[in-house]
């Protein structure tokens, strides 16, 4: 998604969870993935190319590096770490088929964005569930404002250009990804509160 609900979406899910200080930090490391450095060579971070296996792998070592962080005296990692991971977990919704696949069990309803389950596991295993490509040159493209209807003509049906959800300009089924993403958030602050002892639970939160 874009950086600016990116921020929006950690602001709405962890806003008085986590101290403005902590949070500011999971932020930008959360932005960060969006870097040159961090879109080039790095799929697992986005959910894309269907590296589903690389990304849920990047999901679950970016939360033991949390655990890890707080074993040890330095918690500025662990903050770090959660960014990463909240960025991850994000973008699975935007860059992949997930909403379209809960919605198509609507048959043609479609019920308030806050009722979409982020964590339906027959959809999450699902054969059908596939995220965009990265066809080059033609998303390279998309990202140049006056070239991206070119693009998106020339673009092949599973990229990344025509796929993705990351803003409300990608039509109505933002909403719905916005709001998966959302609650995996908060899912994931909560997973973290059960795994982390209390004192290093609240060293997390810095609350």
């Amino acid at each position: 998604m874009l950086e600016v609900y990116h921020a929006e979406m950690m602001h709405e899910a962890l806003d008085g969870r986590v101290s403005p200080a902590a949070l500011e930090i999971m932020i930008a490391a959360n932005l960060k993935q969006d870097s040159i450095g961090g879109l080039l060579g790095h799929d697992e971070y986005h959910f894309d190319n269907n590296a589903f296996d690389e990304s849920n792998r990047y999901i679950r070592e970016q939360r033991g590096f949390v655990i890890a962080g707080l074993l040890g005296t330095g918690v500025l990692s662990t903050w770090i770490a959660f960014g990463r991971l909240t960025h991850a977990v994000q973008d699975f919704y935007a860059h992949t088929n997930y909403v379209e696949m809960w919605l198509a069990e609507k048959k043609g309803m479609r019920p308030s964005a806050q009722e979409i389950e982020p964590l339906r596991r027959d959809l999450i295993d699902s054969p059908a569930l596939h995220s965009g490509r990265i066809y080059l040159p033609v998303d390279a493209l998309y990202f140049v404002p006056f070239l991206q209807k070119l693009a998106l003509a020339l673009a092949p049906r599973d990229s990344h250009a025509r796929m993705n959800l990351d803003s409300p300009a990608q039509g109505p089924d933002f909403e719905y990804a916005r709001a998966a993403a959302v609650q995996r958030t908060r899912y994931e602050f909560e997973l973290l509160e059960k795994l982390l002892t209390p004192e290093m639970f609240a060293r997390f939160t810095d609350l």
